[in-house]
């Protein structure tokens, strides 16, 4: 069995990445397990590494691309003595102490043991399934309005989706879009009744019922979009140079099930103003548990507080 860690954390976004740094500067010697370049759901840096301009994180008032911003927190992290792993993580056992991790055959001796696990494996954005659809991701896809709608201004764009994040996202976007045109695939939406209220009173939103987006045109730029009607089947183009997908988000915890307390969103469960799960010395931050804020500001910031609570906890035990 391998040595026993102080902290391994899963995940290398902004939360895992900040929360090496915490515990390295504590004299924790992190273990981090970064994820996999081929895997869409764990890889290394987090869903930044797919976001082009970056420029509402603090301290970088020229932007900077999401990518590089991600190696940056990444050379901090080593440069306190994180351990840094490019794996991923095949199977957890939180049933006792010390806590087990499995980067290889899950059936097999856990490569990793340790005292304290902190999870930031993050969340996924639902796409269309198209092609160019990743292509384009940065481009004029999109699936962050905050992030990205400043970039939009006197534009007429889209919104896909009809349930409260597609609300707010369209809402949001008319502060800088001309128009915004909500793409629905049913005549009625699932929003909540505030949520709706709000869009339809909104002059700048328009509304395509009943339609599908089945195609993403342009090489560099987004330049447009194929719509087919469900009831139908007639396809028509319409020209937008921005496309919000909004379609909901996946957190990254089917590692953790049964293993973990998990919301009926999937989302993990942790106390409130904490990152402490239901699993005494396992905490959880980032976008894998919460499904309101996601922005890599506040996943760092539950990042710092992960580690925190895994110092504190260590500590205690250590002192009982």
């Amino acid at each position: 069995m391998s040595d026993v860690h102080e902290v391994v954390i899963i995940g290398s976004g902004p939360a895992g990445l900040t929360a090496s740094i915490y515990a390295a500067r504590a004299s924790l010697a992190p273990v981090l397990l970064e994820g996999e370049p081929s895997s869409t759901s764990d890889q290394p840096g987090g869903q930044l590494m797919l976001t082009t301009d970056v420029e509402n994180y603090p301290g970088f008032p020229e932007g900077i691309m999401g990518p590089e911003l991600m190696m940056r927190f990444r050379e901090q992290a080593t440069k306190f003595g994180t351990d840094v792993h490019t794996v991923k993580a095949t199977r957890v056992d939180f049933t006792e102490q010390p806590f087990k991790v499995w980067t290889g055959d899950p059936e097999g001796e856990p490569d990793f043991v340790s005292k304290s696990v902190i999870v930031a494996t993050g969340a996924q954005s639902l796409m269309l399934g198209l092609d160019g659809e990743s292509r384009l991701l940065g481009h004029g896809v999109s699936t962050c309005a905050t992030c990205d709608g400043f970039f939009f201004k006197d534009q007429d764009i889209a919104v896909v989706g009809g349930g409260d994040s597609a609300m707010e996202e369209a809402t949001f976007l008319t502060k800088f879009a001309k128009s915004v045109t909500v793409i629905h695939r049913r005549d009625e939406l699932r929003a909540s009744q505030i949520m709706q209220d709000r869009a339809m009173a909104n002059e700048k939103i328009k509304w395509q019922w009943n339609s599908t987006v089945t195609d993403i045109h342009g090489e560099t730029k987004l330049e447009g979009i194929t719509i087919t009607d469900t009831n139908t089947g007639e396809e028509s183009k319409m020209d937008f140079t921005g496309l919000f997908v909004a379609i909901g988000h996946r957190p990254n915890t089917d590692l953790f099930k049964g293993a973990l307390d998990l919301h009926e969103s999937a989302y993990l469960v942790t106390e409130p103003g904490t990152t402490i799960t239901n699993v005494p010395g396992v905490f959880a931050c980032g976008d894998v548990q919460d499904d309101y804020y996601r922005q890599a500001i506040t996943a760092a910031g539950s990042g710092c507080m992960a580690a925190i609570d895994a110092e504190r906890w260590l500590e205690a035990q250590h002192d009982a």
